[in-house]
């Protein structure tokens, strides 16, 4: 290079470079999101929820406005859903008081069955071993008991806590369901002219991507969830019903929850009833996983999330990792709504510049 000449830079790397400072501009503003709601996590979770009680209940309530002003229409579908949501929850803890005498009793059973199980060929466990890890256990209980009654004190402020998500959660989605169009409008007013029209479109696709994302998954919680049930009933396995109810809760979580809530029926199975039984449940959790890989997903979510299940996983793993059980449940419906926002926004460029600039 001559002295004085300007260095020359080649095509790739200047488009390599613009496109490396633009990648951390945005990485630096995903961190500072994502640090901003690690904050105030309690809020974004309670919003959430909103939105996901909003997506259930915004359709009973417009039916139920067709007979009713607006507000008692939305009071009597929020109060409704409450006494059902605790009418399931009366019938779970009934159905534990009524089998809590046979529960004991079985589990003492069944660990005993288990402990000779495991003596037996092809294990072949010292009889001691099992024994000495009972007294094991037993004295790091004793040994540690101001410890875990502080952890039990703390999870009663952790339950404050949820407890508090769980009421601002209901609030938002009482606006939400009553007035949600109107305030997704007056946001909208705030925004400069220019970029109304890309907020529009792209907000309509995020709520139709996560409403159907919501309908879709509870759907598929409940099937598997009756599934479970009856499955556990027909082997006799005791608290079918509250085995039912994890199935649905774990649903939520897809890929990981239904294997991981089977897995405990398969532990209750083996207790209660026997090897053979459990063995039944673990083949039960390939079925119910291939039923619902299959079957219920593509049927179900297909329309309204299309996700590789590569996608999926690393989306819930990632999720997870970052914000724990909450972060698996949110995973998934965030990456669907950003990719069907992206999708709607390039659909919406590609048809300005065929059919010409939009006029304002």
């Amino acid at each position: 290079m001559q002295p004085g000449t300007a260095p020359t830079v080649t095509p790739f790397l200047r488009t390599a470079a613009a496109y490396a400072w633009r990648l951390l501009v945005v990485g630096v503003l995903v961190y500072s999101l994502f640090a901003v709601l690690g904050r105030f996590h309690e809020v974004g979770v309670a919003v959430f929820l909103g939105l996901v009680i909003t997506a259930l209940l915004r359709p009973v309530a417009d039916m139920a406005a067709r007979g009713l002003p607006r507000p008692p229409a939305v009071a009597l579908t929020l109060l409704g859903s409450i006494a059902l949501v605790l009418g399931v929850l009366a019938l779970v803890g009934e159905a534990v008081a009524g089998e809590r005498t046979t529960l004991v009793r079985e589990f003492r059973d069944g660990v005993g069955r288990i402990e000779d199980w495991l003596e037996r060929p092809p294990f072949r466990l010292d009889p001691g071993a099992l024994s000495d890890l009972q007294t094991k256990i037993g004295d790091f209980l004793s040994s540690h008991r101001s410890a875990l009654v502080s952890e039990a004190l703390s999870g009663a402020g952790h339950v404050v806590a949820v407890l508090t998500t769980l009421a601002l959660a209901l609030f938002c989605a009482v606006f939400f369901i009553h007035s949600g169009d109107r305030q997704w409008a007056w946001f909208q007013e705030q925004l400069p002219r220019s970029v109304r029209d890309r907020v529009a479109i792209g907000g309509r696709a995020a709520w139709r991507t996560f409403t159907g994302y919501t309908h879709g998954i509870v759907l598929v919680a409940a099937v598997n969830a009756v599934l479970v049930g009856i499955a556990l009933w027909l082997l006799g396995v005791p608290l079918a019903v509250p085995l039912a109810l994890l199935e649905f809760v774990a649903a939520f979580v897809p890929l990981i929850g239904s294997p991981v809530a089977l897995a405990v029926a398969a532990v209750v199975a083996l207790a209660s009833q026997g090897p053979l039984v459990a063995a039944i449940v673990i083949a039960l959790i390939v079925v119910i996983g291939q039923i619902e890989g299959h079957l219920l997903h593509p049927l179900v979510m297909s329309w309204a999330v299309r996700l590789h299940p590569l996608v999926v996983a690393i989306s819930v793993v990632a999720g997870s990792i970052a914000a724990g059980i909450v972060g698996a449940v949110v995973a998934v419906p965030l990456v669907s709504v950003v990719w069907s926002v992206h999708t709607a926004l390039r659909s919406a460029r590609e048809a300005t510049a065929e059919a010409g600039p939009l006029k304002e």
